[in-house]
């Protein structure tokens, strides 16, 4: 199995090849043969590094990972070798709206129309670059996922719920509160929602079955108390989302009182 490091050198190597020729053919084969998670890591990984280090290359390399991330699904079927390109373009995306400025309301804006993708590891990846932008610009991004939510799409929902609620930093009482916030919203959402049948609606419910959990742990009280609220809603999505959060291992280990008493709730409704 090829190393990380191993992968960054490379790829070095292929986008400095790029930067002096204008050509991603050799990097493109090379993404392709290796095609691997650590690969698209490694990618954003250096294309941040680069950005970082020269004002003028992040130009390039942005119009080189929107390039790679609207490879269609005919192009880059899932499953297929070719799947790594778009994965490597979004996430190269968030490197360079990361750390360079004047780019980071574009990674958004890109990342949000991706979201929709038909393809389940791209928006993945649109949930992993969400991530990166929080870790870089945590401002802009969290009001770039109000946005998300207000577009009415439910996969753009689910890759904010999924990028914020993931996310490391939710250590931290700013981005925990904001990620409450953002769920408080999108819950609204499925509250009042008439159509539930599509498979982009039953994404994001299954996606906030496991991430209103994560937010919970973060902030137990007011957290729990939200979750009270909504286990008395005659609503059967809402009652299930909060039944699979209280599924949670770590819930029910270190708020076991917490968690049988809104199940018990959940069972007399």
């Amino acid at each position: 199995m090829t190393s990380r490091k191993t992968y960054i050198q490379e790829i070095a190597r292929q986008l400095s090849g790029f930067l002096a020729t204008g050509s991603a053919e050799d990097l493109a084969i090379y993404m392709v043969a290796e095609s691997s998670p650590d690969l698209a890591r490694a990618f954003a990984d250096t294309v941040r590094e680069y950005a970082a280090a020269d004002e003028g290359d992040s130009g390039a390399l942005w119009d080189l990972c929107i390039e790679l991330a609207w490879i269609s699904p005919v192009d880059a079927p899932a499953g297929d070798p070719r799947e790594i390109l778009p994965l490597c373009g979004v996430l190269g995306i968030a490197a360079i709206g990361g750390v360079a400025p004047e780019f980071t309301g574009m990674a958004l804006a890109r990342l949000q129309d991706i979201s929709c993708d038909p393809r389940r590891r791209v928006r993945e990846s649109v949930a992993l670059g969400v991530s990166d932008l929080l870790a870089a610009r945590q401002e802009e991004t969290i009001a770039g996922l109000e946005g998300w939510v207000l577009s009415g799409s439910w996969l753009s929902m689910r890759a904010a719920a999924a990028g914020i609620a993931e996310s490391d930093l939710l250590v931290e009482p700013g981005l925990a509160e904001a990620a409450l916030s953002l769920h408080r919203k999108i819950l609204i959402r499925v509250y009042t929602a008439g159509e539930r049948q599509s498979e982009a609606f039953i994404a994001l419910k299954r996606v906030l079955g496991h991430t209103l959990g994560r937010v919970v742990m973060a902030l137990p009280g007011i957290g729990f108390e939200y979750l009270r609220q909504l286990a008395t809603l005659d609503d059967r999505d809402v009652r299930w989302i909060v039944r699979e959060n209280l599924e949670s291992d770590v819930l029910r280990r270190r708020y076991p009182e917490t968690v049988r008493h809104i199940q018990a709730r959940l069972a007399l409704h």
